[in-house]
């Protein structure tokens, strides 16, 4: 009784844990491509960006450039629509940025704290000899 207990449980897991999240993603996908609609900029899964101008059932056209260059996909290639870039949104490079200058600023101070200490000490001798030079 207690294994069928278990096994029903790890059922119950894996379903909460993969099953579901994934089906979500799959609905919110597909809302995505019904959603679609002429004058959107999108993004397909090869990288391809441009301005949809026609959609049907299963497939969408999009204009690629100013030279009016047309072409159809079918909707199972829309990966998102607006451009999708590999690059940071701002607030997150700002913040990126000012750590990396917080932190050189403790390490230069730190290297400064060091140095200080190490040219006093070489001060000190060079000045024993110069006393010793006049003698």
């Amino acid at each position: 009784m207690e294994s069928l207990i278990m096994i029903v449980l790890m059922f119950a897991v894996l379903y909460f844990l993969l099953l579901r999240p994934e089906k979500k993603r799959k609905q919110q996908a597909q809302q995505m491509r019904d959603g679609l609609k002429k004058g959107d900029t999108i993004t397909t899964i090869g990288g391809v960006i441009g301005k949809v101008v026609a959609v049907d059932k299963d497939t969408f056209v999009i204009e690629t450039s100013e030279d009016r260059v047309r072409v159809q996909f079918a909707k199972w290639a829309l990966s998102q629509v607006g451009v999708q870039t590999g690059e940071q949104p701002e607030n997150k490079k700002k913040e990126k940025d000012e750590e990396k200058q917080d932190e050189q600023k403790e390490e230069e101070a730190q290297e400064a704290d060091t140095a200080a200490p190490a040219e006093a000490a070489v001060s000190e001798p060079a000045a024993e000899e110069t006393a010793e030079e006049k003698n």
